[in-house]
């Protein structure tokens, strides 16, 4: 699996024109299912950015996790992450797990990342067209992979 994280001010989602939510200061996480991924690897990425310390402290050092700055979180399933561009024009998208079961492992992501101390959660809706509205801030943009990463190329 793979997430893209984002250090947001603030974000706004709306799924299909429709509001569906917005946050405040916290992260936006794309979230990407590959083949091979398996339930550990949603456990994994849940764990994993719940404790990412992209939060700066007065100096400007990145020391603090959402949790500590009480900050909130939006998560959005997005296959596009797979999608492999180094041959020709179009992406390729061939290393996309199939729509039931990386629909079950995005729900198994947000599931773990409900059982956190999070101040606010909004999610998306898998599968549907979605337009998301985000403030950048720094910017801080980050991908991590879950383990079983290496297995899907």
């Amino acid at each position: 699996m793979r997430v893209l994280v984002q250090r947001v001010k603030k974000a706004v989602l709306y799924v299909e024109g429709n509001l569906k939510g917005e946050i405040g200061k916290g992260m936006v996480v794309f979230v990407g299912v590959g083949k091979n991924d398996k339930e550990e690897d949603s456990i994994y990425l849940a764990n994993k950015v719940y404790s990412l310390r992209i939060f700066e402290d007065s100096s400007g050092k990145m020391t603090y996790s959402l949790n500590q700055i009480n900050g909130e979180i939006m998560i959005v399933s997005q296959f596009t992450l797979y999608g492999d561009c180094r041959k020709g024009n179009r992406p390729d998208f061939t290393k996309v797990e199939k729509s039931q079961i990386a629909f079950s492992l995005y729900k198994k992501f947000l599931e773990e990342m409900e059982k956190k101390e999070i101040k606010k959660i909004v999610s998306g809706e898998f599968g549907k067209r979605m337009l998301v509205e985000i403030h950048n801030d720094g910017p801080v943009t980050l991908i991590i992979e879950s383990k079983n990463e290496n297995k899907n190329n």
